[in-house]
């Protein structure tokens, strides 16, 4: 399997993080707003990258705990949050080093997508959030997939490469293609409840020349889909 090595560029990936319309203004709002009040909650930030979204949950009174796959990431995170959160390096897709029950939610921001299977990676998941407690998490888009490689088939799961530029730097992200049903089937299948599936306005707040002129118009567009889902019913594991 082909990975994407954010070690690479690390700091180029979290500068351009803190401004672009597609992290600032479009996914981390609406993760924000999923997440809802967080005041006292005990929360992981999976694939935490730089550390942006667990910045702002702990601002808004959550003790966060995270991992990422990049040692870089990961470094940067802790020059951000310092001892504020407790991170790890680890992979999503392995057993992670959490006890049962440890989290009221967990937050999986755009991590998900570099999988070829998700159900270990939901059942670690659901296994270390308590009853009741929720997986609010970012995707790419499923429709982005064959509209961005024509002639491919959307109902097949598929590895495929973009090239993209953060904040200058030419890299490459390697992602899975899943279709609409095979993710919902994965929620279901590792014990989730899907309470809300959302494809959100980007924020108004933007600054109007980081927005596309074709979008000005508009209140929203297609990039990244988003799940609200919980843990219900008794472990079988």
């Amino acid at each position: 399997m082909s990975t994407s090595n954010y070690d690479q560029f690390a700091k180029e990936y979290a500068r351009e993080n803190e401004t672009s319309l597609l992290n600032a203004y479009y996914e981390r709002p609406a993760m924000l707003e999923l997440a809802g009040k967080v005041q006292g909650k005990k929360i992981l930030d999976i694939g935490c990258g730089s550390g942006p979204l667990a910045e702002q949950l702990i601002q808004r009174g959550a003790a966060v705990a995270g991992f990422d796959a990049s040692a870089g990431m990961l470094e940067l995170a802790r020059e951000r949050l310092g001892d504020s959160a407790d991170l790890r390096v680890a992979k999503l897709g392995e057993k992670l080093h959490y006890q049962d029950n440890s989290f009221d939610d967990a937050v999986a921001s755009l991590v998900f997508h570099y999988l070829p299977d998700w159900s270990l990676a939901l059942q670690e998941v659901r296994r270390v959030l308590r009853h009741e407690g929720r997986l609010i998490m970012s995707v790419n888009h499923p429709i982005l997939y064959p509209w961005n490689h024509r002639g491919q088939d959307y109902f097949k799961v598929t590895e495929y490469t973009d090239e993209v530029s953060f904040n200058g730097q030419e890299a490459e992200l390697t992602y899975w293609h899943h279709p609409l049903h095979v993710m919902t089937a994965a929620f279901i299948d590792a014990g989730f409840v899907i309470e809300r599936v959302w494809e959100p306005p980007y924020s108004k707040e933007a600054p109007l020349e980081i927005v596309p002129e074709l979008l000005r118009e508009r209140d929203a567009f297609l990039s990244f889909i988003f799940f609200s889902l919980r843990v219900r019913g008794e472990r079988t594991y």
